[in-house]
């Protein structure tokens, strides 16, 4: 259980963040009036976090308009069945700021980056999953796959502290597990082989870095702080802080870092 002082500094970080948010929104909405209704919509015009980014996440994905409702009410219960996603979404908005050159700050992620908007997805897809409602956890899922090209399976697991950058055509099995800090590019799979039943899918542990197009098959393990080259198969088991490539994927190398997730270098 955690303590009082660690709880307080949670409390804090959560309140910095919405703050920041505030903040930079003001000071966008009077630089740019065109901006103005989205960012009252989401950001000054809503009492938290936590509602901003269920009035986002819904519009995001019913853009029509339709069923935005039923989608508000939905992601609404997933948040108060576990109010720990919320903190789960903040690390991810921060792992973006740190990792991606291009977030200049934190209302960008917020607003705009699928990516960020679609691990959210699932994390509240998959707190609909544990719950038992696999129906309509499917149904988010389906949704973001239509909307926001990224499909992952609500059983799926992951840790905190991922970055999906870009995130097009991201696609995570219903067995993958995901550790803390670790980041993806866009067209990504951890997928199966076949049509095997049970575990089947990757096991991605911490600080992993894998490049962009890396298909990543099979019920395998990409050890702590291992690299995956960019268009890379991976079909065995990748050690600890070593780094992978080619079709299928060799070993090349070990990394030079603890943790390649963070400092974002692909070279190999």
């Amino acid at each position: 259980m955690a303590d009082a002082r660690s709880i307080a500094l949670v409390c804090a970080n959560e309140a910095s963040l919405w703050e920041e948010l505030r903040s930079r929104a003001k000071i966008v909405a009077q630089a740019e009036p065109a901006l103005a209704p989205m960012l009252h919509r989401y950001v000054l015009d809503r009492e938290s976090f936590g509602a901003g980014m269920v009035q986002r996440l819904a519009e995001r994905l019913a853009p029509s308009g339709h069923d935005v409702s039923v989608i508000l009410q939905v992601l609404g219960e997933a948040v108060a069945a576990d109010a720990e996603v919320l903190s789960q979404m903040r690390a991810d908005i921060r792992a973006t700021l740190e990792r991606d050159p291009a977030t200049e700050h934190a209302l960008i992620p917020f607003l705009w980056f699928k990516g960020f908007h679609a691990i959210s997805t699932h994390r509240l897809a998959h707190v609909l999953w544990k719950a038992g409602r696999k129906e309509l956890a499917t149904h988010l899922q389906s949704l973001a796959s239509e909307h926001l090209a990224v499909d992952i399976h609500p059983a799926a697991r992951f840790g905190v502290g991922i970055l999906l950058d870009h995130a097009t055509g991201f696609v995570a099995g219903e067995t993958s597990v995901v550790a803390d800090n670790v980041s993806f590019l866009h067209e990504v799979t951890l997928g199966g082989t076949g049509k095997a039943r049970g575990d089947r899918h990757p096991k991605i542990r911490s600080g992993v870095l894998v490049g962009a197009g890396a298909k990543i098959l099979g019920n395998i393990t990409i050890g702590e702080g291992a690299k995956i080259g960019a268009g890379s198969v991976v079909l065995k088991d990748v050690a600890p802080h070593t780094s992978v490539a080619g079709v299928p994927a060799v070993v090349i190398g070990q990394t030079n870092v603890d943790a390649p997730a963070l400092d974002m270098d692909h070279s190999l």
